[in-house]
């Protein structure tokens, strides 16, 4: 791995994605909407940054050529299918072998075999339907956006993350195949881990079509799993 896309770089989880990927040597293009570039000025030496819509085809293309690996925000802002055409452009214009990762919630499913507590279902769909309403989001986007990439034939990895937390680095999540294991049941992650999860997953070919579920490796439930298995 040595040169790596960002698609979605100024936000929170972006630029810890940038962050993690230089400490690991990587060449950097960044990709994010004009009014948004000031945001990335700490890195401006650094790495590339590439201005425009992410689900803006030509600003992809640009941005993704002769990278080995992109890292994409799937964000379901706005009403006009933003995150789907964010995944539709990243998956026709990345190159042939090119590791793709995804970021989105713990909502999407890949295999309808997680289970969810009514809680979690009430404030998904509440939450969705409000945010659609007020035009400010389109969650069912985002799992056509997931949909999308599940159906390709790239090497890609759909990173589903908990409640963030804000604060240091605890380490690298641990992961599941389906919500509703009990390694998850704590439902925090540091945000800044979940980026990291997102980098790592790059070279770990063991993550090749595969969604996990993460949760913070200090957490309640991930430090239970660990000592009944001895870990």
């Amino acid at each position: 791995m040595n040169r790596v896309c960002i698609v979605g770089a100024s936000g929170k989880l972006g630029r810890y994605m940038v962050w993690h990927a230089l400490d690991r040597g990587y060449a950097v293009t960044g990709v994010c909407r004009e009014q948004s570039v000031g945001k990335l000025d700490a890195f401006r030496e650094r790495i590339t940054v590439v201005p425009g819509r992410t689900d803006d085809r030509a600003v992809v293309r640009e941005a993704v050529a002769g990278c080995d690996g992109v890292l994409t925000v799937l964000a379901p802002w706005g009403v006009q299918q933003y995150a789907s055409g964010t995944a539709q452009a990243v998956l026709d214009a990345a190159g042939p072998g090119a590791r793709l990762v995804f970021s989105c919630g713990w909502h999407i499913t890949r295999d309808g075999q997680d289970v969810y507590s009514r809680t979690f279902t009430t404030l998904v769909k509440v939450g969705g339907w409000l945010a659609k309403l007020f035009r400010y989001a389109e969650v069912d986007d985002q799992v056509e956006a997931c949909r999308r990439v599940f159906e390709s034939d790239a090497r890609w990895t759909v990173v589903r993350g908990s409640d963030l937390d804000e604060g240091e680095s605890e380490g690298l999540p641990v992961w599941s195949r389906h919500v509703g294991d009990p390694v998850l049941a704590s439902n925090r992650t540091r945000r800044v881990d979940f980026a990291l999860f997102m980098v790592e997953a790059l070279t770990n070919d063991g993550l090749i079509h595969e969604a996990p579920a993460i949760v913070g490796c200090q957490t309640p439930s991930a430090l239970s799993h660990a000592a009944d298995h001895g870990l």
